[in-house]
């Protein structure tokens, strides 16, 4: 039987331009698309406490007219060279990202750079953005999973770093156009902006036209890329709600994504919630009938990481269900087996060579590249990383986890 063929790495190219734009791009000759990830270095953390959700309501309405076109010619002029595009905003970055064929690659950057240059906030837009956002807040009420993660992100990283994107009720509600265009003039400049492609482009080319299309933005020296500014502190949280579950998060220390033990985490991680084999589904879920949802994951805000636990619950079920969690993390230091590693591993693999061998995948696993480790990795060194993991890296990196130092959120009609 042939050798299974794998995914492998373009040749990368990385530079600063002279607008400080940092560019990167990985060369994919043989791909029919091309994927682009705009990420400018802003985020929550960035938002003054009293207008919570004001960097949100940029990326909302940086679309909504320019300079050039008003929202709707935007919009066409995107169709029109068949390009797809969207836009989120977080904790440390918004990011636009946009999908085309190579031979509308240099149109597709002009419309983005008109729309992140010269927004001009149409004051009904920035009303329409604003009543958007609170609805989303009054719409969250009834998403219990969405309120258990805005409480333990909150918990875990802090009054600034740990506040919801979205806002809050009385921050939105002091929000205006002022505001909102005052926030981009403050936050958007070429020195925080970050652009990774991939696909068959011309590099020169490429990075040609970003330099010269963004150099008006304005630039300051590589900003926004300092370690998220958080301590991990133990502490409780309660929530009341009247549910008819319980929902429980824990969240631990964990490890920034360029540290040598990431690799063993995410090994990790698959062994506790690696689909319906994991050790949470099976043993928390199958065996004890204690939830009807557990799960294990993790976050790596730059330069820093934690490992969060999750489950549903009823309210009689919580304090066993809570003890059961933090007692499989544990067992992982005494009975885990080569096989359940190996599973874990394989799946990692194959998610990596399957879903992230897409174009699309590529540009955005280069645009966290830049921002996690300031330079293109690529793939292939994090496949071998997760191949290498072994039981012993997997239980010692269990043991030295500060079990004893956590945090814990619940919402529900009980307390732990």
């Amino acid at each position: 039987m042939p050798a299974r063929p794998t995914a492998t790495d373009g040749d990368f190219v990385h530079r600063d331009l002279d607008s400080g734009v940092e560019f990167a791009t990985e060369l994919l000759p043989q791909r029919d698309t091309v994927s682009m990830c705009f990420r400018m270095l802003t985020g929550v953390v960035d938002d003054p406490p009293e207008l919570t959700g004001v960097g949100s309501l940029v990326e909302r309405t940086l679309s909504k007219g320019t300079e050039r076109y008003d929202g709707r010619a935007l919009a066409d002029a995107f169709d029109s060279v068949g390009a797809q595009w969207s836009s989120l905003s977080g904790r440390q970055s918004m990011i636009v990202r946009v999908v085309c064929l190579p031979e509308f690659v240099l149109d597709v950057v002009d419309l983005v750079a008109e729309m992140i240059c010269h927004p001009t906030f149409p004051q009904d837009a920035c009303q329409v953005a604003v009543e958007l956002a609170q609805q989303d807040l009054r719409h969250m009420e009834d998403e219990p999973h969405e309120l258990l993660r805005v409480m333990i992100q909150r918990l875990t990283l802090g009054p600034l770093l740990g506040r919801y994107p979205g806002g809050e009720p009385e921050t939105l509600a002091r929000i205006t156009r002022d505001e909102i265009q005052s926030h981009w003039r403050q936050c958007y400049d070429a020195g925080r902006l970050q652009v990774a492609v991939a696909g068959p482009v011309d590099a020169d080319a490429l990075a040609g036209r970003i330099d010269a299309q963004f150099a008006g933005l304005g630039r300051t020296q590589r900003a926004g890329r300092e370690p998220a500014d958080f301590t991990f502190r133990p502490g409780r949280l309660h929530r009341h709600k009247d549910l008819q579950q319980e929902y429980i998060g824990i969240t631990l220390p964990g490890v920034p994504r360029d540290h040598q033990d990431f690799a063993t985490e995410q090994v990790l991680i698959g062994v506790l919630s690696g689909g319906m084999s994991g050790r949470l589904f099976t043993e928390v879920r199958e065996k004890q009938g204690l939830v009807y949802w557990v799960g294990a994951w993790h976050e790596e805000p730059r330069g820093k990481g934690v490992v969060h636990l999750g489950a549903g619950t009823t309210p009689e079920r919580c304090h066993r269900t809570y003890k059961t969690l933090l007692r499989e993390l544990e067992r992982l230091a005494e009975d885990l087996s080569e096989a359940e590693t190996c599973r874990a591993r394989d799946g990692l693999i194959a998610q990596h060579e399957t879903e992230s061998d897409l174009t699309r995948a590529r540009a955005a696993g280069l645009s966290d590249d830049l921002f996690h480790f300031s330079r293109p990795v690529g793939l292939t060194p994090k496949l071998q990383a997760i191949r290498a993991v072994t039981v012993a890296d997997v239980e010692g990196l269990v043991l030295r986890l500060p079990r004893d130092q956590i945090c814990v959120a619940t919402l529900g009609p009980r307390a732990l």
